[in-house]
């Protein structure tokens, strides 16, 4: 029974970390109401991803940041989750999670810095604008689908195999979306393509893994 008790109270940091994230969405709804709707739907519209390509803000502005870290937040809880009730690793708690919340944030970071220095060395900044902007608004559209997850699983006592399904679906639908609005720099680029998923999509994942053994 005291051994149920420590589980319990080490797990209620997700709560706390559930409410951050909703004050973060409160944040981006007073910036720009219009815009969060438009994130949250992205994967559906295409002519918002358009908009914010030719918009081109810096990452850097608030509202983007703020965005970033939601994203990073339930990214990172999903992995946390799935890791633990599957029994991946045998620890839990908060420590647990902020080691893969800085893997996360480190990947992303790592991933943007490499992605910058390609885009200058070989001068395809314009051609591969939208392919950018569309990867990173499709994940954060999907971040919310992550969010709803994550509150079925946890607070309505379903399955982790629901959380496992439904976060599988969501990046299938990421990854269906992104190709379908870049099909045509894919196929002219299709070897590119294939290595940036293997190099940048694919591999941190066996590092993630290697890392919590």
């Amino acid at each position: 029974m005291q051994a149920l008790e420590r589980v319990i109270l080490s797990e209620n940091f997700i709560t706390i970390i559930f409410v951050f994230a909703l004050a973060l969405l409160a944040m981006l709804k007073s910036l720009n109401s219009k815009r969060l709707k438009g994130v949250v739907f992205a994967v559906f519209n295409t002519n918002f991803v358009e908009k914010e390509a030719e918009d081109n803000d810096s990452f850097f502005s608030a509202f983007n940041l703020i965005l970033f870290v939601f994203s990073t937040i339930t990214l990172s809880l999903v992995l946390y989750k799935l890791l633990f009730l599957f029994e991946f690793h045998s620890n839990s708690g908060f420590l647990f999670f902020l080691k893969i919340f800085v893997f996360v944030i480190g990947y992303f970071s790592l991933k943007w810095f490499f992605e910058f220095l390609i885009k200058a060395l070989f001068f395809v900044k314009s051609e591969t604008s939208f392919f950018s902007i569309a990867k990173s608004r499709y994940l954060y559209s999907i971040s919310f689908g992550f969010l709803c997850l994550l509150l079925l699983t946890i607070y309505a006592n379903l399955s982790p195999i629901f959380l496992l399904y439904g976060s599988i679906l969501l990046l299938i639908i990421r990854f269906v979306a992104i190709v379908l609005n870049n099909k045509n720099l894919i196929i002219s680029k299709l070897f590119y393509f294939i290595l940036y998923l293997c190099a940048l999509e694919i591999a941190p994942l066996f590092i993630l893994f290697k890392l919590m053994f």
